[in-house]
C-alpha cells in the first residue's frame, strides 16, 4: 500500500448504523481507475461483499458523494452504494444482525485494478454502532414477557414503543436499539422460541401483548400516555389487532403486513377472536433461482369464507402509519393497505396516513444494510423472493426510517407528570 494514498471515512470512521458515511480518496494519479470494495460478516458468519469502479479526478481524488461508479455492484452516483449493494456469495441469504452490543464492522479497501487480484492501495474500517452512547440495554423476564428493553440516557420523559420486529423465534434487537438511540424507550419482545418459551406455537394470545404494553407503560422514563407499536410482515396483523382491541395503543406503524389475521388463530381472554388466513401452496410459483414467488398465495381475505379473519381496524382509537412496498413479492401489501384505507373511510375514520414505495421489496429495515432479494421463509418452508430493486429499496429505507421517528414523535406526546406519578 502506498503511504501517499488515503481512503478516508468522514466525518469519522465510527458512526451509528443508520447514519451515512462519506468515502473519499486522495493521492491517486490523475484519472486513475480504481476499484473500491466492501466486506462484512453477519451474526451467522455469512460474508457479504460489494465492489464499484471509479475514475479519479484531475487531482487524483475520488468522492463517492460526487463521482459515479462506472461498473460493479451498482453504477452512478450512490454515496452509500457499497453498503446497500453488498451480497452474500451463497444464494438466498438474508443479512442478520440481531444483537445490539457489538458494532457492525465493514472493511473498505481500494485496489489498483478491477480484477479480483488487483494490488491493494488503501483500506479503512467502518464501525457502525447499533446502540448509541448512554443507551441502556436490559434483558426482560417479567411474568410472561421475554424481551429486551432499551432506554435512552437522560431520564426522560420519552415516548414508549413496543417493537414487534418479526414473527419468529429469537429476538432481533437492531431496530429497537437504533430507535432507542433516537430518543424512545423501546421494548422488543419474543413470541416463541426464545429463552424458556415454547419452541413452536399453534395459536397467538393477545393477552401477551397486553401484558407487554402494561410493562412498558410502567417504566419510569416513559412519559407518553399511550405507547407506539412498530411491526413488519406477519407482526403487522398482530399490531393491527393490538390497536383494535387493546387500550393504550396510541400510534401503530404497519409495514408490509396483512389486513387480516394470518397463519395462526388469534385469542384474547381465552376466546378465539380471529381464525387464521392461510396460504394456498399451489399458488406459490417456483423460479429458476430456487426461490418462489408467493405474492398471490395468501387466500383472499375479502372472500365470504375468510371475512372472519379481517381485523376491525375501525375500532382503533390511535393513529396508523400504513407502509406498503409496491414490489413486495411476499404478499400483496399494497392491496391490504388499500383494504384498510377503504374500511376506515367507510367508517368515517381519518386516523391514518399511508406511504407507498415504488420499487421497494418486502423487508424494509433501518437504512444502510445489505438489500435482500430472497431468503428462507419459515412458514412456506423454502426460499422466497422478497421483491424490490436494490437502489429504490435502499432509498425507501432511508425515507421510512425518518418517517417512523416523525410519526411517533407527533402522536406519542410526553408529559413529565406521567413520570412523577410513577415515582
Amino acid at each position: 500500500m502506498s503511504s501517499q494514498i488515503r481512503l478516508r471515512l468522514l466525518p469519522r470512521a465510527r458512526c451509528m448504523f443508520d447514519e451515512p458515511v462519506q468515502l473519499k480518496v486522495d493521492g491517486l494519479r490523475s484519472r486513475q481507475v480504481v476499484t473500491l470494495r466492501a466486506r462484512t460478516t453477519d451474526d451467522k458468519g455469512v460474508v457479504f461483499r460489494s465492489s464499484a469502479t471509479y475514475r479519479a479526478d484531475g487531482s487524483g481524488g475520488v468522492d463517492l458523494q460526487r463521482d459515479p461508479s462506472l461498473s460493479g455492484s451498482y453504477t452512478g452516483v450512490e454515496p452509500m452504494g457499497l453498503l446497500w449493494s453488498m451480497r452474500a456469495a451463497a444464494l438466498h441469504k438474508r443479512f442478520q444482525r440481531t444483537k445490539s452490543l457489538d458494532p457492525h464492522v465493514v472493511k473498505f479497501s481500494m485496489h489498483e485494478e478491477e480484477e479480483e487480484g488487483g494490488r491493494m492501495l488503501a483500506e479503512a474500517t467502518n464501525e457502525r454502532l447499533l446502540i448509541g452512547d448512554g443507551v441502556s440495554r436490559r434483558t426482560i423476564k417479567d411474568g410472561n414477557i421475554r424481551g429486551v428493553l432499551f432506554t435512552p440516557p437522560g431520564g426522560g420523559p420519552f415516548p414508549g414503543v413496543l417493537d414487534l420486529y418479526t414473527f419468529g423465534g429469537g429476538l432481533s434487537e437492531k431496530r429497537a436499539s437504533l430507535l432507542a438511540s433516537r430518543g424512545f424507550v423501546v421494548l422488543t419482545v419474543a413470541l416463541y422460541g426464545h429463552d424458556d418459551m415454547a419452541k413452536n406455537i399453534k395459536e397467538v394470545h393477545l393477552d401477551y401483548f397486553e401484558e407487554a404494553i402494561r410493562f412498558l407503560k410502567k417504566q419510569n422514563e416513559v412519559g407518553s400516555k399511550g405507547v407506539g407499536v412498530m411491526s413488519i410482515s406477519k407482526s403487522g396483523d398482530l399490531a393491527l389487532s393490538m390497536a383494535s382491541y387493546l387500550p393504550g395503543v396510541a400510534a401503530t406503524v404497519w409495514i408490509n403486513g396483512c389486513s387480516a389475521n394470518t397463519v395462526l388463530p388469534l385469542y384474547y381472554k381465552k376466546s378465539q377472536i380471529h381464525p387464521a388466513l392461510m396460504f394456498d401452496i399451489s399458488k406459490i410459483i417456483p423460479t429458476e433461482s430456487g426461490a418462489a414467488n408467493g405474492k398471490n398465495a395468501l387466500h383472499d381475505p375479502l372472500a365470504e369464507e375468510n371475512k372472519a379473519t379481517l381485523i376491525p381496524v375501525e375500532r382503533a382509537e390511535g393513529r396508523f402509519l400504513f407502509v406498503a412496498s409496491e414490489d413486495d413479492l411476499n404478499w400483496d401489501s399494497k392491496a391490504y393497505l388499500d383494504m384498510m384505507v377503504e374500511r376506515l373511510q367507510r367508517h368515517r375514520k381519518d386516523n391514518f396516513e399511508s406511504v407507498r414505495y415504488s420499487g421497494a421489496g418486502h423487508y424494509l429495515e433501518p437504512p444502510y444494510g445489505p438489500y435482500c432479494p430472497s431468503s428462507f421463509h419459515g412458514v412456506v418452508g423454502m426460499p422466497v423472493l422478497w421483491g424490490g430493486e436494490p437502489r429504490s429499496h435502499a432509498a425507501a429505507e432511508v425515507h421510512l426510517w425518518k418517517k417512523i421517528q416523525e410519526f411517533f414523535r407527533a402522536h406519542l406526546s410526553c408529559d413529565a407528570t406521567q413520570i412523577k406519578a410513577k415515582m
